[in-house]
């Protein structure tokens, strides 16, 4: 192939005329000026006169390269706002390659591109472009396909009448006094793949109950409450008792966990993730849950109340697809990447790429001796007076109110249950010394990075969907794991933040459905999305709608193909970013 500092002589020069004039049909809308052209590829090398609808600019070429073969040639320009009416600051420069002309005869087609400064990039709109012989005017422009579609998807089941699948909640005595709670749904399902959900920090199995009524239809699905949180605390203190209570919590006036030495059952108890590590491991591959060392069915106290403890079968006898929020991301990619065999692939819905702030005994056991205690019980002195003042700080209505309305996008969805919820488990007498052994519980023996990639090296399937609006875990995060396992789809909702299945939970059963029909399918049936799109290198973005409590609702959703590279990854976050300030700006 050979460089030219002009096009190659196999394409007529009437294709190049010096004042292309493009007539932009946007919906019969007229394009204002804010919307203005950001980025173009295929336009002509020699000086432009560009004219959009009643806007008009001025581009001067600063330089350009091509190169030809028989049937085509691509161009490199670079390109200057020279207009006069735009300010020093508008005045950029744009690169753009492999603008290609393709010869037929005597006619030539220029592909012309263009994202609005409204949505960002997000929004590209393909042209063609005709002209024959040495006919200096436009004579066809057309729009091409690569705009933003529409697609309708189906709505939660209709519960009052019966569509949505029917929910168990479950226990399990995985150890001595340590009771899992669990929820099911769709155990009919037999022949149908197995979906195991985790859940995010401070909430439990009861987050998902829109997706275990929803595809529970289809599958059989499981949400686990880790160990200390949600139902799964302990049934007893897993201190000795004390007397009196030096800290005196809001809600109730005996707290378990203060008391001066640990109960035989309790000595080695740590809220890590090691810990919901393991417990993942024996939920998913024991056979029979043994209460008392005989298969039968008991009952047991749950901090004053009596709950049946029943025999758990395996939950299935092939690997799992398991999905996880925020930190049950991390537990979940953790998980897969030391028992493979056991998954048939990972889904992260904002998973946090951090957890645990001490170091790891088993990786560094002299680092880790610098820090006498690790989340064990009982709670220290000190960390008892920290966790009591922190304690009544969080766990009040109005500071979970506060935390959910940051963390989702869609202020008008209602919390009050959730709110609810997440109080009923706060009154437990465990909760205050459970979330303190979380917070001060060692990091697990491998990083987010570490699993991912062993996850990678060993072949399990990941799919990637992230709220768009999340403060926490932002977008720029969702993107580094993408970037790292480029052949993972990623899909990035908006509007949604931190729990975009309990925000969006449409879209995000839409997608998960069609991603594990795809896997079961060993490819044969598209990824969501894709269905009319064939393979997409670089990235689309799609409107979701759907029926919600009677109204219309369009949620955007935009996939990111393989060939996303380091640029796209940065361009995204500072694009992202100058959106969030923009936004703020107009409040």
């Amino acid at each position: 192939m050979e460089e030219k500092s002009q096009p190659c002589s196999s394409v007529s020069s009437g294709c190049f005329p010096p004042c292309l004039r493009m007539v932009a049909r946007l919906a019969n809308q007229r394009v204002p000026q804010a919307d203005f052209p950001m980025l173009f590829s295929g336009l002509p090398t020699s000086p432009s006169h560009l004219s959009m609808g009643k806007f008009s600019m001025k581009m001067e070429l600063l330089s350009s390269s091509s190169s030809s073969m028989p049937c085509h040639c691509t161009s490199s320009p670079n390109w200057k706002f020279v207009e006069r009416n735009l300010d020093v600051r508008q005045q950029k420069l744009f690169h753009q390659s492999l603008c290609k002309h393709l010869n037929a005869r005597s006619n030539c087609k220029w592909c012309f591109k263009f994202a609005t400064r409204k949505s960002m990039g997000y929004s590209r709109k393909v042209f063609s472009c005709y002209a024959a012989g040495n006919l200096r005017s436009l004579r066809r422009v057309s729009m091409e396909t690569d705009t933003v579609r529409k697609f309708s998807i189906p709505s939660l089941p209709d519960e009052p009448n019966g569509e949505s699948s029917p929910i168990t909640s479950c226990f399990w005595e995985w150890k001595p006094k340590l009771v899992v709670h669990y929820e099911k749904a769709g155990m009919k399902n037999v022949d149908s793949p197995a979906v195991l959900f985790l859940p995010g920090f401070g909430v439990g199995s009861f987050h998902y109950e829109k997706q275990l009524k929803d595809l529970g239809r289809d599958y059989r699905v499981w949400a686990l409450d880790f160990l200390g949180q949600g139902r799964s605390l302990p049934s007893e203190d897993p201190t000795s008792s004390r007397e009196e209570q030096d800290v005196v919590l809001q809600y109730e006036d005996v707290v378990w966990g203060f008391g001066e030495e640990p109960e035989p059952w309790a000595e080695e108890l740590v809220y890590s993730i090691d810990l919901w590590k393991e417990q993942v491991y024996h939920f998913i591959h024991e056979d029979v849950a043994v209460v008392g060392g005989q298969n039968r069915t008991c009952d047991v106290m749950v901090y004053n109340k009596s709950v049946r403890i029943q025999p758990k079968s395996q939950v299935t006898a092939e690997p799992v697809y398991i999905v996880g929020n925020s930190l049950g991301g991390f537990v979940a990619l953790y998980f897969a990447a030391l028992n493979p065999q056991l998954v048939k692939g990972v889904t992260l819905l904002n998973a946090t790429p951090f957890w645990g702030f001490l170091p790891n005994p088993q990786r560094s056991p002299r680092l880790a001796k610098v820090f006498p205690w690790s989340g064990t019980f009982p709670l220290p002195a000190s960390v008892r007076k920290l966790t009591g003042f922190v304690w009544r700080k969080i766990s009040n209505p109005m500071s979970i109110q506060r935390i959910l309305k940051q963390v989702y996008a869609d202020h008008s969805i209602e919390i009050d249950r959730l709110v609810s919820t997440i109080m009923e488990v706060t009154r437990h007498p465990a909760a205050a010394a459970s979330f303190a052994s979380i917070m001060f519980a060692p990091r697990g023996q491998l990083s987010f990075q570490e699993s991912l990639s062993r996850c990678q090296r060993q072949g399990v399937p990941i799919c990637l969907m992230y709220g768009k609006e999340d403060p926490w875990v932002k977008p720029i995060w969702g993107l580094k794991v993408k970037q790292q396992v480029p052949e993972a789809p990623y899909y990035e909702i908006s509007p949604a933040g931190h729990c975009p299945h309990d925000e969006v939970p449409e879209v995000v059963n839409y997608l998960l459905r069609g991603w594990i029909k795809n896997l079961e399918s060993q490819g044969s049936v598209a990824l969501p999305l894709l269905e009319d799109s064939g393979s997409v290198e670089q990235s689309l973005c799609r409107h979701l709608e759907f029926t919600k409590e009677g109204a219309r609702k369009s949620i955007s959703v935009r996939f990111y193909g393989p060939l996303l590279s380091t640029r796209d990854v940065i361009i995204s976050f500072l694009k992202s970013h100058l959106r969030s300030n923009s936004g703020n700006g107009s409040r």
